[in-house]
C-alpha cells in the first residue's frame, strides 16, 4: 500500500527521518504501520523561527494582487490533486474516499476564499480636525505566527489557518498532527509548486506539548491559531498571555440538537445520521446530544436508529463504504469506557456499542437514550460514532439543557420553517447556530465559539482580520 515520504520543512529545506526520532503513521482500516514522521528538534525549531522572521520581512512587501495570485494558484493546484491526496488523507485518518475528495475540496476553497480577501484588506481615512493634516487607519500583518491542527480534519484545517495568515501577509509555521502529516505537507507543496517564498512557510511536526512551548515562546512569533481540546487549548491560552500574543483558539464541543414537538421526525432523522457519524463522529461540531420533544421521541429514536444501523461501516478505500474507522487505539477504547459507563449509568443502549472485528479501529454507530447526567458521555464530548438522545418537554427546559455544559461551539434547533421564535435564537449559546440544517461551516463564513469552545473565528472576513493589527497614522 503505497504512502510517501514525510519531511519536516524548516528554513526551505525538506528534512526526512533519518538519523532522528521518529513516530509511525498507523493506518486506522489496518492498525499497520505505513509512513514515519520525523520529530522536530529544538534546533529545528529555532530555524524554522528564524526562517519565518525572514520570510515575513519578504512575504510582507508583496502585493496584495501578488500575493493573492500566488494562493489562488495553489488552491487551483491542489484542486488538480485531489484524487491523490484524498487517498493519502483515508489512509492515514481512516474517513471514506468520497469525504476525503469533500475535505481536499474544501481545503481549495479556504485558499481561493483568503486569495480573494487578500486584495481587500482596506484602511480608512478618518476626517481630521485642521485642513493640514490627515488621519490614517493602516491594517498591517501581525508578523510570524505560529499554528497547530489536529488530525481529524488534515487538510481543511491547516487550509483554513494557512491561507489567511498568508493573505494578510504573515509568515507561517505550522505544527500539524503527527497521526496525518501526509495531508498538511501536500497543501504546503502547492503553495510553493504555486511560487511561495520558501521561507514564508515552515512545517514541524514533533512532541506536541515540548513544540508548542517551543514556538510560543519564540519573541519572534506574534501570534497563535490552535484547534483542539480544551484542556490543552487553556494551556495554549496562557502561554500566549505570558508574552501578550493574541491567540485563536478553536476548542472542543458537544452539540447539542433540539427537536422541537413540531419538526418531521423522519427528516430529522435521515440527516442526524449523516450528519453524526460523518468522519466516525470525529468532528467538534459533531451533533451529539439529541433532546427531542415528548410528542415525537419515540418516533424519532426509533427512525434515528434504525438508520444508523443501515450505515455501511468499513474501509475509506472502498468507494461503497459510509463510515470508516475511529482514527487510533485512543478513540476506540474511549468509545469503549463512554459506553459502557453510560450503561452502568442507567442508559439504554439502542444500537451499536461495541467494536466491529479485530482488525482496525473500527467501531459501531451508537445510539445511546435516556441517558443520566451522570453518566459521564453527557458532559465528556465523545468525539467519536456516539449520540445520546434525551426527551424535554417545554422550550425552556430544551434551552436549559442546550446550554447546560461550558462548551459553546455548535448547535441545531429543528422546527417546521418559519415557526423559529427569535428568543430561541438568541437564548442558545454558541458560535455556530444550525437551523434546519447540519451544514455550518463554508470558507466564507466565521468559525468559532463561546464560553470553554474558545475565542476568536477562523473563515470569512474574520479569519483574514485575525491575522492583521491596527496603525493609527497622524500625518502633519
Amino acid at each position: 500500500m503505497i504512502y510517501r515520504d514525510i519531511y519536516l520543512f524548516v528554513d526551505g529545506e525538506r528534512i526526512g527521518p533519518r538519523d532522528r526520532e521518529t513516530r509511525p503513521v498507523l493506518n486506522p482500516a489496518t492498525g499497520e504501520e505505513i509512513g514515519l514522521v520525523p520529530l522536530a528538534t529544538g534546533a529545528d525549531l529555532d530555524k524554522a523561527v528564524a526562517s519565518a522572521q525572514v520570510g515575513f520581512e519578504t512575504w510582507r512587501v508583496v502585493p496584495a494582487i501578488e500575493r493573492a495570485a500566488i494562493i489562488r494558484e495553489a488552491s487551483d493546484i491542489l484542486r488538480d490533486r485531489i484524487d491523490a491526496v484524498a487517498r493519502l488523507m483515508t489512509l492515514e485518518e481512516g474517513k471514506p474516499i468520497g469525504d476525503a475528495k469533500l475535505e481536499v475540496a474544501a481545503a481549495c476553497d479556504a485558499l481561493l476564499w483568503s486569495a480573494e480577501e487578500c486584495k481587500r484588506i482596506y484602511g480608512r481615512v478618518i476626517p481630521a480636525r485642521s485642513r493640514t493634516t490627515r488621519n490614517i487607519v493602516l491594517r498591517e500583518p501581525i508578523g510570524p505566527v505560529a499554528v497547530f491542527t489536529p488530525w481529524n480534519f488534515p487538510a481543511s484545517m491547516p487550509a483554513r489557518k494557512i491561507a489567511p495568515a498568508l493573505a494578510a501577509g504573515c509568515a507561517c509555521i505550522i505544527k500539524a498532527a503527527e497521526e496525518t502529516p501526509a495531508s498538511c505537507l501536500a497543501i504546503i507543496e502547492a503553495l510553493l509548486d504555486a511560487g511561495l517564498p520558501p521561507r514564508a512557510i515552515n512545517a514541524v511536526f514533533g512532541e506536541p506539548s515540548a513544540v508548542s512551548q517551543h514556538l510560543i515562546r519564540a519573541p519572534e512569533i506574534r501570534k497563535i491559531s490552535f484547534t483542539g481540546s480544551v484542556p490543552v487549548g487553556k494551556e495554549i491560552a496562557q502561554l500566549a498571555a505570558l508574552g501578550v500574543k493574541p491567540a485563536t483558539l478553536e476548542l472542543g464541543g458537544h452539540a447539542p440538537v433540539l427537536v422541537l414537538s413540531d419538526a418531521d421526525a423522519e427528516t430529522v432523522a435521515s440527516q442526524a445520521v449523516a450528519a453524526k457519524f460523518r468522519n466516525a463522529g470525529q468532528i467538534c461540531t459533531s451533533p451529539t446530544r439529541f433532546y427531542v420533544h415528548d410528542s415525537i421521541y419515540e418516533s424519532f429514536l426509533g427512525k434515528f436508529a434504525a438508520r444508523a444501523r443501515e450505515l455501511r461501516v468499513g474501509t475509506g478505500l472502498d468507494s461503497d463504504s459510509e463510515m470508516g474507522p475511529v482514527a487510533n487505539p485512543r478513540r476506540l477504547q474511549a468509545m469503549k469506557d463512554l459506553v459502557a459507563d453510560a450503561v452502568q449509568a442507567g442508559a439504554r443502549l439502542v444500537t451499536g456499542g461495541n467494536q466491529i472485528g479485530n482488525v482496525g479501529f473500527f467501531y459501531a454507530p451508537t445510539i445511546l437514550a435516556d441517558v443520566p447526567p451522570s453518566a459521564a458521555v453527557s458532559t465528556v464530548e465523545p468525539f467519536g460514532p456516539i449520540a445520546i438522545v434525551n426527551r424535554f418537554s417545554s422550550e425552556t427546559e430544551a434551552i436549559k439543557l442546550a446550554n447546560q455544559l461550558p462548551f459553546g461551539l455548535a448547535a441545531y434547533v429543528f422546527t417546521s420553517p418559519g415557526k423559529l421564535g427569535a428568543s430561541l435564537v438568541d437564548r442558545v449559546e454558541c458560535g455556530l447556530l444550525g437551523i434546519n440544517t447540519f451544514a455550518v461551516s463554508y470558507a466564507e463564513t466565521p468559525f468559532g465559539g463561546v464560553k470553554e469552545s474558545g475565542y476568536g473565528s477562523e473563515g470569512g472576513l474574520e479569519g483574514v482580520e485575525a491575522y492583521l493589527t491596527t496603525k493609527f497614522v497622524a500625518l502633519a
